[in-house]
């Protein structure tokens, strides 16, 4: 009996006992770093760090939310109009939709229902800084997969599995590199995946993938028994201030997020503007159609600028990531755009430190950062003239 207890005891002696102490995993998790809205002084600037909607919110869903009159009672804990309409729009199942605290929060419990102490969570490099958290919050220990010129490679997630493989998250188009693969090759991922995996593709920006591109996620959820396929009401729909998200899959896997999802976790605000939202179509159609035009004016002015060492890289999303090789650095780059009006995303934090990601705004906007950043280029030291 002594020999039995001696290890626990020298264990126990070993232990902090002065204040509470965190697991070690958490203690290993670096926070989440949202796009910032202000210069280094402070001031408020104009903010394309976040990826929010340049168009704002649908005046339908404005109009709804001045239509919620006691805020003193709870909401309707289960979303049944707002499941309700998302099914009827996309074809689904409302019994297969699950709604979260914005799609951060169907993510995490996604990782945490079905991984764990001693399982692996993998995902492509330079994907959704979400996704390590996630792992980590639950035990897990988060994998990277080489990646393909910043974007996904469906040959090195494969590769990456192991008997330890548990989830697999894919952000199609991918933040913050606005990377994307298509439907045979999202196909070919999950053909690739043992059944007992979880993919969880998360498709924050679908609405701005072109229709005729569709990857075939929703599909997949419908059929397949080990696909959670996630959205936002944060980006197109304009409303990351009212935090809605959703998802849909097999109905076993709706039944364990249920089971840990925050209760009452959409407000009566959130449901209500919402539900307006998703009723507004053509809202959703003109700021995709808003989103491409300027996103293609926006990269012709950046191919412009390709003799400078600035390069961006194929997007599908409502943001451009912009490489820079030159001269002018990216951390020049955002500390000019700042001084110019301007908060980017500069992500040297997510190993990408010669990268800026701009979110597509207004016209003016984007011909004032088109402008500033031909004007830093040329004048930046050792450009050839």
């Amino acid at each position: 009996m002594t020999d039995q207890t001696a290890p626990a005891s020298a264990q126990t002696a070993s232990l902090d006992r002065s204040r509470p102490q965190p697991k070690d995993w958490i203690k290993a998790i670096h926070a989440y770093v949202p796009g910032k809205s202000a210069g280094l002084d402070g001031q408020p600037l104009i903010k394309l760090s976040a990826n929010e909607n340049p168009l704002g919110t649908s005046a339908a869903a404005m109009a709804a939310r001045a239509q919620v009159a006691n805020a003193a009672l709870y909401p309707d804990p289960d979303s049944k109009d707002l499941r309700g309409a998302l099914a009827a729009l996309h074809g689904l199942d409302p019994a297969r939709i699950v709604m979260g605290t914005g799609s951060d929060e169907l993510l995490h419990i996604a990782a945490q229902a079905y991984a764990g102490v001693g399982d692996e969570v993998l995902f492509v490099r330079y994907g959704f800084s979400v996704y390590p958290i996630a792992a980590r919050r639950c035990g897990a220990s988060p994998v990277e997969a080489p990646d393909a010129d910043f974007g996904t490679d469906v040959d090195a997630l494969l590769a990456a599995v192991t008997e330890r493989t548990r989830v697999v998250f894919l952000a199609n188009p991918n933040n913050p590199t606005g990377s994307y693969i298509g439907r045979a090759e999202l196909a070919r991922l999950h053909a690739g995946l043992r059944p007992d995996v979880l993919l969880v593709v998360d498709q924050a920006y679908a609405e701005y993938v072109a229709a005729d591109d569709d990857d075939g996620a929703l599909d997949l959820a419908r059929t397949a028994a080990n696909v959670l396929v996630t959205r936002t009401f944060s980006k197109i729909y304009g409303l990351a201030g009212e935090r809605i998200g959703w998802a849909t899959g097999p109905a076993d896997v709706i039944d364990m997020l249920n089971r840990i999802r925050g209760p009452f976790n959409v407000s009566l605000t959130g449901q209500a503007m919402g539900l307006a939202a998703v009723n507004d179509q053509a809202f959703v159609q003109a700021s995709a159609a808003h989103n491409r035009a300027e996103r293609a004016r926006f990269v012709a002015a950046l191919e412009a600028l390709g003799n400078h060492g600035l390069r961006a890289l194929p997007s599908q999303a409502n943001f451009v990531l912009i490489e820079f090789t030159g001269a002018l650095t990216a951390e020049a780059a955002y500390l000019g755009l700042m001084d110019a009006g301007y908060i980017t995303r500069w992500l040297p934090g997510q190993g990408l430190p010669q990268c800026l990601r701009i979110t597509i705004g207004t016209p003016a906007q984007m011909d004032a950062i088109a402008g500033a950043l031909r004007t830093m280029a040329d004048a930046a030291p050792g450009m050839a003239r």
